[in-house]
């Protein structure tokens, strides 16, 4: 049996970053194919004529970029999104006129009057104090409202159990940089946040997939690889899971919190989607709260230019969450959150909740009509779809075929972790487009081309 031996051109370099580097290119070429198991690192160092040291550090060079995932007692895979960008925003010119489907922008034509926010700000207190330096995590008046906006999730926090962050992304490095260590484990769905991603590849953290049915993260699969792999956390986004839409049922809830303390997991809870769904459960981190940090962000459901988050956390993890502020940006703009927590503690953030529900339950509407006869899961009132798509299409076929009429969406690939299969699917943003025509169009293209081949 011929087993994978990629060619090396052994020139000055380290032979293991080499090594890397073809197995790169056969992923890029196809020679080697998503979830295609790669040889022992014994059986490719004796087919390299190389020490099984060098391939050992080839294959975590290879790791680190994403590449290929190992998995204790079953090998060396090359993960299935290996050929697909795992990032959700292009640093390159899109094309003019195309239709974002792709992206969720929370619906900005909706967001609070600025100008008379800043007015409001002007007549009730000094704004220059507000371009100060100022404390980490954040000042008090600002951590008592982010208090507030965590209560809106259904997590019980005091003001000293808030840090303010800039954003969720913030907030989600903070936790990630400052409690856990680069090659430390991190339990995930199989199917996930694709800035989870990108960030642990950035912080050396790795990815464990955990398998997922119609109602989410198994149980009984986390329990296994807590059981197989040293794993120090885990993510989950339980409520309108990115990108599935699934929420978590609150027995499995239960039985993921009894897990976390059993296997002495730390609980990291972005519900970034959470407040589009009126129905809400409460948060897995309740169940415990000694191991739990949750993040209650703004950006999808208040303004997503403020970038304001708030960290709700035990105080055994406040202070390297603070600390992991003061090394990243030192404070979140203290102007930004006194807007923020004004239209917290004013209802003003309530009642573009709500505005934005009833937009989203119109496009969501649209969507059905349009889409009738495909299989999709949503909420009514959700900012985006889980599309599954009838064979013989793949997500990244889609995603292909769409951008060459005009439409942006994302494909099931940019969201699946290490070595899991990527499920005929793909993610389709509602709130992309500024106008309900603008979505009924980029719909259409998405139904006209599924009724073709790829």
């Amino acid at each position: 049996m011929t087993i994978y031996a990629p060619a090396l051109a052994r020139g000055e370099g380290p032979l293991y970053v080499e090594l890397a580097d073809a197995i790169e290119r056969d992923i890029t070429a196809g020679t080697l194919a998503p979830g295609e198991r790669l040889p022992t690192h014994r059986d490719l160092a004796d087919a390299l004529r190389l020490n099984v040291s060098t391939v050992t550090r080839g294959y975590r060079e290879a790791e680190k970029r994403g590449l290929v995932s190992a998995t204790v007692g079953r090998g060396t895979f090359v993960t299935s999104d290996a050929v697909t960008n795992s990032a959700m925003v292009s640093f390159e010119p899109c094309a003019p006129g195309m239709l974002e489907l792709g992206l969720i922008e929370p619906l900005d034509h909706l967001d609070p009057e600025i100008s008379e926010g800043f007015r409001r700000i002007a007549r009730r207190k000094d704004p220059s104090a507000l371009l100060r330096y100022s404390d980490p995590r954040g000042q008090a008046e600002h951590r008592r409202a982010g208090a507030l906006w965590a209560e809106r999730f259904g997590v019980p926090a005091k003001a000293e159990d808030v840090i303010v962050c800039a954003g969720s992304q913030h907030a989600l490095t903070c936790a990630l940089s400052g409690l856990l260590r680069p090659g430390d484990r991190v339990a995930v769905d199989a199917l996930t946040y694709p800035g989870l991603k990108t960030l642990a590849a950035m912080l050396g953290l790795r990815l464990v997939s955990i398998a997922m049915d119609e109602q989410g993260m198994v149980p009984a699969s986390l329990d296994a690889a807590c059981r197989r792999d040293e794993i120090k956390a885990l993510y989950l986004m339980p409520g309108v899971h990115n990108p599935t839409t699934v929420t978590l049922p609150d027995a499995w809830r239960n039985d993921i919190a009894r897990l976390a303390d059993r296997h002495d997991l730390i609980l990291i809870e972005d519900d970034a989607y959470d407040l589009t769904d009126p129905a809400r459960i409460a948060p897995v981190g309740n169940r415990v709260p000694h191991r739990s940090v949750y993040i209650a962000g703004m950006s999808k459901s208040l303004a997503a230019g403020l970038r304001v988050a708030f960290t709700v956390a035990p105080q055994s993890m406040l202070k390297p969450l603070a600390q992991a502020v003061l090394n990243t940006i030192w404070m979140a703009p203290p102007l930004n959150v006194e807007l923020t927590a004004m239209w917290i503690t004013d209802g003003t953030a309530d009642r573009v909740v709500a505005a934005k529900q009833a937009e989203a339950a119109r496009r969501y509407m649209l969507a059905c009509d349009i889409l009738d006869g495909l299989r999709f899961h949503g909420k009514s009132t959700g900012f985006f779809l889980w599309l599954e798509l009838p064979e013989p299409w793949t997500g990244h076929a889609l995603e292909q075929a769409a951008a060459k009429q005009g439409v942006n969406v994302f494909g099931a690939e940019k969201f699946v972790v290490g070595q899991s299969p990527a499920p005929r699917a793909a993610r389709v943003s509602l709130t992309g487009t500024e106008s309900l025509d603008q979505l009924k169009q980029g719909l259409v293209t998405l139904r006209e081309i599924l009724r073709g081949r790829p």
